[in-house]
């Protein structure tokens, strides 16, 4: 059971934001622990539906009048310091604290927080892990970024010692997490409205690393070079997994794909055989977040035959090269991925399945990626048969009008391809409709809302 001292003294708490992907988990842990929970969204979501059914009062909009006879206020990043609900707790003294300072202090209620972190892959990493703990009747606590069939959401409350937590790098928000264990996927070139440049980002890895205990465990990626380095700045034990390091710990030999794009292989430790595994969801680079699970729960005592089935059993997280549906006989996925290297890992993924002619909807995600990255989205994108893209995103951002999903498409048009640019959804799922073909694939890309189109075309 989770250890609740340090935060005895909140019996009432306010969320502002309630309905963000890891607030709406938080909500439930903190009613499920005996708490007093309420709050605020801008907006209707099925996350503030499900907190609403399951008893947590949930206001759409903001109202000062509601801030009263509150221990705390709890409020995400994205709030604004000029936010009418904030200023009003600060008025009357209540205290108040963003997300991920709370969200440290629940990992601190947890013997064994396990945090999944990385550039790309956290999710879908998150997902395998907590589906082998689960497998392995191990109760853990889970809370992910993206909904999980086995756990009906993105989030669970469970009765052991167990925390699984995926943990961004996004605004070195990890750094206020106490972790017993970390996986540390990738480490690449992003959040770059926050980070000044990759040396920036490594470094926050390399602080993330030195939070673990001397007896904690730390898996990372011996094919990344920038993850080579982290297991000195810790006493905690490294393990190590790749594909094409044979050096590493764990490693992936006899890689070999159905035709779904499902890979199966051979996992050796150290050298030695382990067991065969099979996925249920496509790539190679899913190949290599198998292994960082595998690691880790392997160093936690998890039958192999359990992680076997866990993963099996695995389909994928929501809008992780999801199945979505047809039209006109060809197969619509949608991803969330929104960096140069996640539509890469995609694609890579894609032509392992069978089909006529690909299909992609890109929704660029944040102005200053969009502006930093842009030559790299070109070349990723020509790598399909058709391109389309749409406006950027804006998310957390204001439009400086210094770069539009336009200019990808001229970037393109520039390097010899055909590539659209079309702002309106409904004209983008009337120009699919009237040129997709049967047996062609159809991928909506992005973190964005682009995803709505996915699922128009399908009810169509």
């Amino acid at each position: 059971m989770a250890n609740l001292q340090e935060l005895k003294n909140y019996k009432n708490i306010y969320m502002i934001g309630i309905g963000g992907v890891s607030m709406s988990g938080i909500a439930e842990l903190l009613k499920h622990w005996g708490f007093s929970v309420s709050g605020s969204d801008v907006s209707r979501s099925d996350a503030t539906d499900k907190l609403i059914e399951n008893g947590i009062p949930v206001t759409i909009g903001h109202n000062p009048e509601l801030i009263s006879n509150f221990d705390l206020v709890v409020y995400t990043a994205a709030i604004s310091p000029d936010d009418v609900e904030l200023n009003r707790a600060t008025d009357l003294g209540i205290p108040t604290v963003e997300r991920k300072d709370f969200l440290g202090a629940i990992t601190r209620a947890f013997r064994n927080t396990i945090c999944i972190s990385g550039t790309h892959g956290k999710t879908t990493t998150s997902s395998m892990v907590s589906m082998c703990f689960l497998e392995a009747n191990q109760d853990p606590t889970i809370q992910i970024g993206a909904d999980l069939d086995a756990i009906d959401g993105n989030y669970r409350v469970g009765r052991s010692e167990f925390f699984i937590l995926e943990a961004c790098e996004y605004a070195e928000s990890f750094l206020k997490f106490s972790p017993k264990a970390e996986i540390i996927l990738n480490i690449d070139n992003d959040h770059l409205d926050y980070y000044k440049d990759l040396d920036h980002i490594k470094n926050a890895f390399v602080d993330y690393v030195k939070l673990l205990p001397d007896d904690g465990i730390l898996v990372y990626n011996y094919d990344d070079e920038n993850c080579l380095h982290l297991s000195q700045n810790t006493k905690a034990k490294g393990i190590t997994y790749g594909i094409k390091n044979s050096n590493a710990n764990f490693v992936a030999k006899n890689i070999i794909f159905d035709d779904n794009g499902y890979p199966s292989f051979d996992v050796y430790h150290n050298n030695s055989f382990y067991k065969t595994m099979k996925l249920s969801i496509p790539g190679k680079h899913n190949v290599l977040n198998a292994l960082a699970c595998i690691a880790l729960c392997d160093e936690f005592g998890i039958d192999k035959n359990d992680i076997k089935n866990a993963l099996k059993k695995f389909k994928g997280a929501e809008r992780r090269f999801e199945f979505v549906g047809k039209l006109n006989g060809a197969k619509i996925y949608d991803d969330y991925g929104h960096h140069p290297t996640e539509i890469k890992a995609v694609y890579e993924a894609m032509k392992k399945k069978q089909y006529n002619h690909s299909w992609i909807v890109f929704q660029p995600h944040t102005y200053s990626r969009t502006k930093l990255l842009l030559n790299e989205f070109a070349d990723v994108l020509m790598n399909f048969d058709n391109i389309i893209v749409t406006d950027i995103y804006a998310a957390r951002e204001q439009d400086n009008h210094e770069v539009t999903g336009k200019d990808i498409v001229d970037k393109i048009d520039s390097l010899g391809r055909k590539a659209y640019y079309i702002s309106d959804f409904d004209d983008i799922a009337e120009f699919l409709t009237r040129n997709v073909k049967e047996d062609d694939i159809v991928l909506t890309q992005g973190a964005g809302t682009v995803t709505k189109i996915a699922h128009k075309l399908a009810q169509n």
